[in-house]
């Protein structure tokens, strides 16, 4: 606590000199539910020196929380500096904006309003920030459904919510780990309700979707994607269903004379059993267990969860609250380390894009101009 209140004392002496932004970029990190693994393994993963000297930290929560969870994972020589807000930042410190100063009653491995509450200011202070340009990227801590519903929350995940906060028309739910990349047609529903949820139009849009993310935010030049059949067997040609024929197909096609490399139908059970996966750059699933379960079978701990399709970059670990070890100093953060480092590759991936399509739209203008001259 010395170190952590001399820190702050060093921060309100900077605060009287003019504040430059850091060349390296900001990346935001919501608390998540202060009763599950959130702060725990974001605290991990903050330990390893080679995140500060490739981004500038901010968690969005409040320094009686991380001090709470700092003491349960024991990493005594990890400091932070508390910030009023994300205006100034240290740039060679882990930053901590103090969304919240009330003392939190935490209740380790508990589904409670308050700890959805909590998630939520979190969440919401974080975007905020994201929209006005403070933070250049946003990798969000897991976040309990029931919690967040006792606080109010009216959305069913951190997907929906931040896909609506930017006014998108639409997003895709992409998990992603070195050599797989699963995209979800549909995400957080019913399994009854799949099927009359899945149509041509959105099956273009989620596909236009993964293919720019692809090329991109992850630099595959002309990317191949693998499309799932929603029935066993992608419908046996009718017999067992028939959105392969009348919905799933046609979209393929369709995305194929727009210039986008998309294959399918293909049966989910033997494209992964027989290690097909492998050929391609990208897979559309269905449904949310069709993609994820292989997903986590091949990928568990290396595995990022993407919000594709959106003006900026969110991503979190591909595990949940996992009340079951909170409090217990038992989390793996490995997921959560692969969520920052692959927001920062996209980050750079997107700047170097960007470069790319200026310097290009400039060498036009110039030989038009040239051509004028003439």
């Amino acid at each position: 606590m010395q170190q952590e209140k001399e820190y702050n004392e060093q921060t309100e002496a900077r605060n009287e000199q003019p504040y430059v932004k850091s060349t390296k970029p900001v990346l935001g990190i919501t608390a998540g539910d202060i009763n599950g693994i959130g702060l725990e393994v974001i605290l991990k993963a903050l330990s390893h020196r080679r995140i500060l000297n490739q981004c500038v930290p901010v968690i969005y929560a409040s320094s009686k929380a991380v001090s709470y969870h700092k003491n349960i994972v024991q990493l005594d020589d990890l400091t932070f500096v508390g910030q009023r807000s994300a205006e100034r930042l240290a740039h060679d410190k882990i930053n901590v904006v103090n969304v919240w100063n009330d003392n939190v009653n935490i209740t380790l491995g508990k589904p409670t309003d308050i700890g959805g509450t909590f998630a939520q200011q979190s969440l919401e202070a974080a975007v905020s920030d994201l929209k006005s340009g403070l933070i250049d990227a946003l990798v969000t801590a897991p976040i309990h459904k029931k919690s967040m519903q006792l606080a109010g929350f009216e959305h069913v995940g951190h997907t929906e919510y931040i896909t609506q906060e930017f006014n998108a028309a639409d997003s895709l739910m992409l998990l992603a780990a070195d050599r797989l990349r699963v995209g979800l047609a549909t995400a957080h529903m019913p399994l009854k309700d799949v099927s009359n949820s899945i149509t041509k139009e959105q099956l273009i849009s989620k596909l236009r979707i993964f293919s720019e993310a692809l090329r991109i935010d992850f630099g595959f030049e002309r990317p191949n994607i693998a499309v799932l059949g929603l029935n066993p067997h992608a419908g046996e040609e009718g017999m067992l269903g028939d959105e392969e024929e009348k919905v799933i197909r046609p979209a393929i096609v369709e995305c194929k004379k727009n210039g986008m490399m998309a294959y399918g139908p293909f049966p989910a059970d033997g494209f992964f059993g027989s290690g097909q996966f492998n050929k391609f750059d990208g897979i559309l699933a269905m449904y949310h267990d069709q993609g994820l379960i292989p997903f986590k079978a091949l990928t568990f701990g290396s595995g990022v969860n993407y919000t594709a399709g959106l003006p900026i970059i969110r991503t979190s670990p591909d595990h949940g609250t996992a009340f079951d070890l909170a409090g217990k100093n038992e989390a793996d953060s490995s997921s959560f380390l692969h969520a920052m480092f692959m927001a920062l590759d996209v980050h750079r991936n997107r700047k170097e894009y960007n470069e790319l399509k200026r310097n290009a739209v400039r060498k036009v203008e110039v030989e038009m101009e040239a051509e004028e001259g003439n």
